[in-house]
């Protein structure tokens, strides 16, 4: 059976208190949107429709960042949560499978969930999913009859028996696309609200004879998101999460709680993460590499067997091969470090190539940039720069050169040749404590006169 993703997102999300559209809020450096997107990804939609409201060419933007093929809709006008789905009938005319209505601010929903869904529609008409909650009150109940669902209840509408009822309702739910559009088009909006809800389709289905039932999940990936409190409450279960899997993968977080990760980070088994590293997207760390605490790493990739760090710094485009080193107080932006090289103190090194085995000493800087056009600097291998170098883009440096310390390179240097550019050093006797004599002087007389 085909299935498609109904995801509803064109909630404003007032208590965000944010021009952002609420779904396009980050957990881990991605939407909560794409959290929902990826979850799903696992029944691999014939068809993902986005229903978008405010901030939907914002929305639309960040859907085809993650996938290309999914359609955003509109629902200019926010009359509930049947009206929402509603919206994607026309998306999906001519799809005969099954309909997965997801929330794009539920970030948490486990695939294996998604997939017990679609299995239970193998014998049911609908399928809801609920949830066991440790605090009931403010949920809808699923009031169950052996595994078929009878009734969902508010809790305003509730006995004193229903209230009682602990599984709760998440609004989640699959259900063949024809039948699904059929039940829709008889709910109403005979409440106080005036809004049509996906919940009341329940009751119809009951009526017409269909098979109605819940699949249950931990309450944890119902958890959503309409508040600034919420979001960080959901970033700390993604990182709890996260931080859990790597360390069953045979990742070693020698602090865990400090440890920040981003929704996309890969890293390699007996790699070693020392306390209060931070993972902004983009990040590839292979097997058996070191990361130094109170580093930073975006965009980049780390190969095997690499350090970085203490206090290191990898921007977009930074590429160290095996064993390379980057050490304290180091920035690398667009850059390939080589095997074994090292940048091990104090430099950046941006717009750039260092070769094998070569060293970069203290205080190296590329100037990268004329204040217009950024310029690259190639550096061949086994090179050996000297402590603050300074290397004028565009340059090259050939094999086996080296820079002498203090030295401002500006035309390329050949392989093995030696590049010095400083002033020569004037020694003038008995001048320091002369100067020091005439401050001390200026000094006191501008003290006698305030």
């Amino acid at each position: 059976m085909t299935t498609a993703l109904v995801i509803l997102a064109a909630g404003k999300g007032t208590r965000m208190k944010s021009d952002l559209p609420k779904v396009l809020h980050p957990i881990a450096h991605a939407p909560m949107l794409v959290h929902a997107m990826r979850a799903a990804a696992v029944l691999s939609p014939e068809r993902t429709v986005v229903v978008a409201g405010h901030g939907a060419d914002d929305v639309r933007k960040a859907v085809a960042v993650e996938d290309e093929t999914a359609q955003v809709v509109l629902q200019e006008e926010q009359l509930g949560t049947a009206h929402a789905v509603d919206q994607a009938r026309e998306a999906l005319t001519g799809f005969s499978g099954d309909v997965v209505v997801l929330y794009g601010d539920t970030p948490f929903l486990q695939p294996d969930t998604l997939e017990r869904m679609v299995a239970a529609r193998a014998t049911h008409d609908l399928v809801i999913l609920g949830f066991e909650a440790a605090d009931p009150a403010r949920y809808g109940r699923l009031v169950m009859q052996g595994d078929t669902l009878e009734r969902i209840v508010e809790f305003k509408d509730a006995s004193d028996e229903e209230r009682a009822i602990t599984f709760c309702n998440s609004g989640l739910m699959a259900c063949d696309s024809k039948t699904l559009f059929s039940l829709i088009s008889e709910v109403g909006n005979g409440n106080a609200a005036g809004e049509y809800y996906l919940t009341d389709i329940v009751e119809i289905a009951r009526s017409r004879g269909l098979k109605v039932t819940a699949v249950a999940c931990d309450e944890e990936q119902t958890l959503g998101v309409n508040s600034r409190a919420d979001l960080a409450a959901a970033d700390t279960v993604f990182q709890t999460r996260a931080r859990a899997e790597l360390l069953d993968l045979g990742v070693t977080l020698m602090a865990p709680e400090t440890v920040y990760l981003a929704a996309d980070t890969v890293i390699g088994r007996d790699t070693v993460i020392e306390p209060n590293v931070v993972f902004g997207p983009g990040v590839t760390v292979e097997s058996g590499a070191t990361i130094r605490a109170f580093s930073h790493l975006e965009g980049c990739h780390v190969s095997q067997g690499a350090v970085v760090g203490p206090y290191a710094r990898l921007r977009p485009g930074a590429e160290l091969a095996e064993n390379a080193k980057v050490g304290n107080f180091v920035e690398i932006k667009n850059a390939e470090i080589g095997e074994g090289a090292k940048v091990n103190h104090l430099s950046y090194v941006g717009d750039a190539s260092v070769g094998t085995a070569t060293n970069i000493g203290a205080g190296t800087i590329t100037c990268n940039y004329d204040g217009v056009m950024k310029h690259r600097t190639e550096i061949g291998e086994n090179v050996f720069i000297g402590s603050n170098t300074m290397l004028v883009a565009p340059v090259t440096l050939g094999d086996g050169a080296m820079t002498a310390t203090g030295t401002v390179v500006t035309k390329n240097v050949d392989p093995d040749a030696l590049a010095v550019a400083r002033a020569r050093q004037e020694n003038k006797p008995g001048y320091a404590r002369k100067l020091f004599d005439m401050l001390k002087a200026k000094k006191a007389r501008q003290n006698k006169g305030a």
